[in-house]
Formats: structure tokens, C-alpha cells, sequence
């Protein structure tokens, strides 16, 4: 019999494992990411580059094979390893910049670009993450791993002008590749190999959760705002760092204006993000986000000619997509069915991906044939939609979720047990799987009675 161990500190072996993926994941991220304030300017002069629907699509393609191979791959990581699945993302993801390397005009950039989105490991990685954690730590550990999205984001757009100054775009490529193959050594010498390797619902899609989730009308509502958010982002690198160099500031110079815009913004979400659980007003916050969002669009519709102006746009853009890229992975956990978490995350990673080639794509298409103007257009008319959805959604319960090891039974007695947790103070919904030994808790930590779960867990009545 077991019990919650929420005292306990991560074990060695779980800080490890945790910082090891966390890199790994970052240094793939970051090659992803480390392209997008420079592409436009380096696809001037491809052959090819002059047309904007190939440059979108160039920007975005990573996007498409990301979305539709990433759950996919975590449920291959199933059957033949976590490890030889990362190693095998790692290695596309690899040969795809050293191809967009050396391209030789926009179309082997493109097809670098879909290559290096094959490698899609972020499933494999949670589902490694959650191998190699215990159920009470298991949070942590992926808040950790999801914080290297937001820093390597911010750290790409500072780096990538200087690094386009001293080594080109195909200099660029040529380095993400070589991190992929350096994060293959990390992932061998430094993250563990797990003694068992089995499904964990709470961070991987499972075929009989698909309909439960599609179903639902308050996760398709955030499905859709994280397929607009990116869609908005990827769109408006066709046309910002262009439009600062057109306003004077030269394209080696666009990183004084991305870092105080990325530091002011990740502080000023953090009241927000307080306000937000504290309060139990994440709706309002939420919404307040989307309307600044679309209001940081309006302003570098109409200031594309002025620096003051583009980076006092930015810096409103940024502060609404950092809030809502900090709270839209919260809403899904708070919202999804207790047992079908792992499935919601990744549907809406998903949409993630899609959304960035989709914007991308478009937003080139627009820009080229009928201007800036139809591509703020385009992005306006997205957020407008979110926001309407998030109007008209349900306020999120002010829940957390919970894990804990159960003893070994069978599901007849989890079914029972599922039921009597359920009944407890504060449980809003429980789930216990047998065959995980794991049970799954979304509680309202005011009046949850954790005693009582404990108890319970412990077979004592």
C-alpha cells in the first residue's frame, strides 16, 4: 500500500532526468524557433524568394509534420522505447537543417523545414519525463520542461540577429543541427534509462479518449485559441522584421529592441498570472488577454512605419501571447476529463503546430499579393473570433489536479475506490486506473480533504 509522499523533495534521479529532457527539448525548440526574426530577410535573396506564399510556407512547414506526427510518435514510443524515438527524432530533425543548410534556393529549405518538423519528440519526451518521475513530482518535473518553451522562445528572437550578423541563416541551420546531435549525447549519458516503461494518462493520448475530447465544446474553444495564437505569431514574422528595417532599424540591430520588449512583458504577466489563481478570475484575465492581443495587432497594423511605435506594439502583442501561452496549458488541465489529460494536451499541441503552418502559409500568401494590410487583417479577424469563444465559455472551475500511487487491485475494486474519492470534501472528479496503479484528482484545494484521501489510499476506512 502506498501513500502520497508530497513532502519528499524530486530524487536525485528526478532532478536529472528532468533537467536532461528539459534541454533536450529546449535545444530542439530552439532550433525551431531561432529563424523566425531573420528568415525574411535571407529568403530575399533565394532563388524563389521573392515569392511570399513559398516563404510562409517555408517559415511554417516544420509545423505540418509536427502536428501530424507527434502523437503518433509518443504512441511508437509505446512499443519500441521513450529513448529510440528521441534518438530518431533527434537524427531527422538533424538531417533536416544541415538540408535547409545548404539549400540551394526556397525549395530545399522547405523541404529541410518539413523534415526537421518529423522530428517530433515531444511526446516521447513527456512520456519519458513521466517514466522516470513519481506521481507527486511528475507535475513539477513537466512545468519545468514546459518553462523551456518560453525561454528558448525569448532567447532565440535576442540571439538570431547577432548569430545572422556573424554566421548567416545557413550558418544558423548548420548549428541547430549540430545541438540536435549534441542533445543525443545528453540524452545517452545523462537522462536515465527507465526501469519500467509503461501508459501514463496524464501525458499521453490514448485512441479511446479522442472522442471524449473532441467532444468537448470548452476544449475545442482553447484548441482553437492556441491554433490562432500561433497562426497570429507566425504570420506576423513575415512582416515585422521587415517593416523595422523599412522604419531604419537595420535587421543586425532588431535584438535591442526584442530583449527589453521580451524582459518587460514576462514581468508584467506575472500579476496577471497571480491575480488570475488567486482570485479564481482566470476567465476575466483570459479575456483581457485576447483583447490586448488583438489590440497589440491593431497598433502594428497602423505603426509599421514609426520604431517607437512598432516596439510599443510589440511590447502589448507580447505581454497578451505570454499570458495566454502561460495559461492556455492550465485552463486545458483544469478543464480536460480527469483521465483523458494526456489526450487534451496533446490534441491541443496539435492544433499548436498546425496553427504556425497555417499562419504561416496564409500570412505569406496574403502579404505577397495584396500587402501588409490583408495579412493584419487576416490575424485581426482570427482574434476576433477567440475572442468571441472565450466570451461565451464556461468559467473554469478553480480546481488542481492530483496524483497518487495506488496499491495493486483489479477494476472492479479501482471502480469502488473511484467512487468513495469522489464523495471526499473538495474532490471535484477522481479516477482511479488499475492498470497504472495511479489515481487522478481534480480537487478545489480550499476545502479538499487530503486526510481523508490519504485514508483512503492506505485501505483504511
Amino acid at each position: 500500500m502506498s501513500a502520497p509522499l508530497t513532502s519528499e523533495k524530486m530524487s536525485f534521479i528526478e532532478l536529472r532526468a528532468t533537467v536532461g529532457l528539459a534541454s533536450v527539448y529546449g535545444l530542439r525548440m530552439f532550433g525551431l524557433f531561432i529563424i523566425l526574426p531573420v528568415f525574411a530577410f535571407y529568403a530575399e535573396d533565394l532563388p524563389g524568394g521573392d515569392n511570399y506564399t513559398l516563404i510562409g510556407i517555408a517559415l511554417g512547414a516544420y509545423g505540418l509534420t509536427q502536428a501530424i506526427l507527434q502523437i503518433p510518435f509518443g504512441w511508437l514510443s509505446d512499443r519500441i522505447g521513450r529513448k529510440p524515438v528521441i534518438y530518431l527524432g533527434l537524427i531527422l530533425f538533424a538531417i533536416g537543417s544541415f538540408v535547409a543548410a545548404n539549400a540551394v534556393d526556397i525549395y530545399w529549405v522547405i523541404f529541410g523545414r518539413i523534415i526537421q518538423g518529423a522530428g517530433a519528440i515531444s511526446a516521447a519526451v513527456m512520456a519519458l519525463a513521466a517514466d522516470l518521475t513519481r506521481e507527486e513530482h511528475r507535475t513539477k518535473a513537466m512545468a519545468v520542461i514546459g518553462m523551456t518553451i518560453g525561454t528558448t522562445f525569448a532567447l532565440s528572437l535576442i540571439v538570431a540577429p547577432m548569430l545572422s550578423q556573424w554566421i548567416g541563416v545557413p550558418g544558423i541551420f548548420a548549428m541547430t543541427g549540430i545541438l540536435a546531435l549534441f542533445a543525443m549525447v545528453v540524452v545517452y549519458k545523462v537522462i536515465p534509462d527507465p526501469l519500467i516503461s509503461r501508459f501514463h494518462s496524464d501525458t499521453e493520448a490514448s485512441v479511446g479518449s479522442f472522442r471524449n475530447v473532441l467532444s468537448n465544446t470548452q476544449l475545442l474553444r482553447l484548441n482553437y485559441g492556441i491554433f490562432a495564437l500561433h497562426a497570429t505569431l507566425m504570420a506576423l514574422w513575415l512582416v515585422v522584421p521587415l517593416s523595422l528595417r523599412n522604419a531604419g532599424l537595420a535587421a543586425d540591430d532588431h535584438w535591442q529592441m526584442y530583449l527589453p520588449v521580451l524582459v518587460i512583458s514576462m514581468a508584467l504577466i506575472i500579476p496577471a498570472i497571480i491575480y488570475g489563481e488567486k482570485k479564481a478570475k482566470l476567465k476575466q484575465v483570459f479575456i483581457a488577454a485576447i483583447a490586448l492581443l488583438l489590440m497589440g495587432q491593431v497598433l502594428l497594423a497602423f505603426t509599421f512605419n514609426s520604431i517607437l511605435g512598432t516596439a510599443i506594439a510589440l511590447l502589448v502583442f507580447f505581454t497578451a501571447f505570454n499570458l495566454l501561452e502561460a495559461s492556455l496549458p492550465s485552463l486545458i488541465s483544469k478543464i480536460a476529463p480527469v483521465g483523458a489529460k494526456g489526450t487534451a494536451i496533446g490534441i491541443y499541441s496539435s492544433t499548436q503546430f498546425l496553427g504556425a503552418f497555417i499562419g504561416a502559409s496564409i500570412g505569406g500568401y496574403l502579404y505577397g499579393n495584396y500587402g501588409g494590410y490583408a495579412l493584419y487583417v487576416f490575424c485581426g479577424l482570427l482574434l476576433v473570433v477567440w475572442l468571441i469563444l472565450a466570451a461565451t465559455m464556461k468559467a473554469p472551475a478553480a480546481v488542481r489536479s492530483k496524483m497518487y500511487q495506488v496499491r495493486e487491485m483489479d477494476s472492479v475494486q479501482a471502480s469502488s475506490l473511484s467512487q468513495r474519492l469522489s464523495a471526499l470534501s473538495g474532490v471535484d472528479e477522481a479516477l482511479v486506473l488499475a492498470n497504472e496503479r495511479v489515481a487522478y484528482l481534480k480537487v478545489d484545494m480550499k476545502g479538499f480533504d487530503e486526510a481523508g484521501v490519504v485514508k483512503l489510499l492506505e485501505g483504511r476506512t
